[in-house]
C-alpha cells in the first residue's frame, strides 16, 4: 500500500486551491475522453500542501505512474484480496490505481525539498454507469468511495482522500470533489477562486470541454 513517512492525526477540513483542482480536471478529463466499455481509464494524483493546525490546504497535485501490473505487492494484492472481495471487474487492469513506490518516494523528497507535504490523494469516478457495460448501469458511481476506495483508504492511513466525480452533460464536462479521511467519514472540502476565476465561471459558465 501507499504509506506516508508522517500522519496527520485529525483533519477538521481541506482547503483545495484552483490551481491544483485545475491541473487533476485537466487530466483527467484527457483521461476521461478516452474511456471506452472495456477501459473505465483511472486518473490519480498525490496531493501536496500544508497542514494549518487541523486543516490541511492543498497547494499541487503531482502525478506518478500505475504500478498495477508491475510490482509484485500489487498484483497480490489484487489477486488475493481485491478480486475475491470486490468482484472480477477488477481483474481488469485500468480499473485501478496503484502509484509506482519509487515515484512516491521522488515525489515525497522533491515536496520536502520545497516545504511541502504529502498530504494524501485524488482519484477520478467517471459516470461509468453511462459509458461502461450494460451490467455497470445499476451501480451508478459519484463522488463518495466505492467500497474497494475505503478499503484502499484505511490500508493506506492517508488523513486526506479526494474523489473527483466527472460526467458529461449538456455537452460539457460538470465535476464534483468531496474529501475522506483514513476512516472513511467525510471532511468538509472548499476550493479557491481569484477574482479572475469567479469571472470566468460568472461569464463563460462552468463546463468544462
Amino acid at each position: 500500500m501507499m504509506e506516508l513517512a508522517e500522519r496527520a492525526t485529525h483533519t477538521d477540513a481541506v482547503l483545495f486551491s484552483e490551481r491544483a483542482v485545475k491541473t487533476f480536471l485537466e487530466a483527467a478529463s484527457a483521461e476521461y475522453s478516452f474511456i471506452t466499455e472495456d477501459e473505465p481509464r483511472p486518473c490519480f494524483a498525490v496531493l501536496l500542501g500544508r497542514c494549518a493546525g487541523s486543516e490541511a490546504v492543498v497547494e499541487e497535485v503531482a502525478f506518478g505512474r500505475n504500478a498495477r501490473l508491475t510490482d509484485p505487492s500489487a498484483r497480490e494484492e489484487f489477486a488475493s484480496t481485491i478480486v475475491p472481495r470486490f468482484g472480477t471487474a477488477y481483474e481488469n487492469p485500468v480499473r485501478a490505481w496503484w502509484l509506482d513506490p519509487a515515484d512516491l518516494l521522488t515525489i515525497t523528497r522533491a515536496a520536502d525539498a520545497r516545504g511541502l507535504d504529502v498530504l494524501g490523494s485524488i482519484h477520478l469516478h467517471p459516470d461509468w454507469h453511462r459509458l461502461g457495460p450494460e451490467c455497470e448501469r445499476d451501480r451508478p458511481l459519484s463522488d463518495s468511495p466505492t467500497p474497494m476506495d475505503e478499503h484502499m483508504f484505511r490500508n493506506s492511513g492517508w488523513p486526506v482522500n479526494v474523489v473527483c466525480y466527472l460526467e458529461r452533460r449538456y455537452g460539457g464536462l460538470y465535476y464534483s470533489l468531496a474529501a475522506w479521511d483514513a476512516s472513511c467519514l467525510r471532511l468538509p472540502l472548499r476550493t479557491s477562486h481569484d477574482r479572475t476565476d469567479l469571472f470566468t465561471v460568472a461569464t463563460h459558465g462552468a463546463g468544462l470541454g
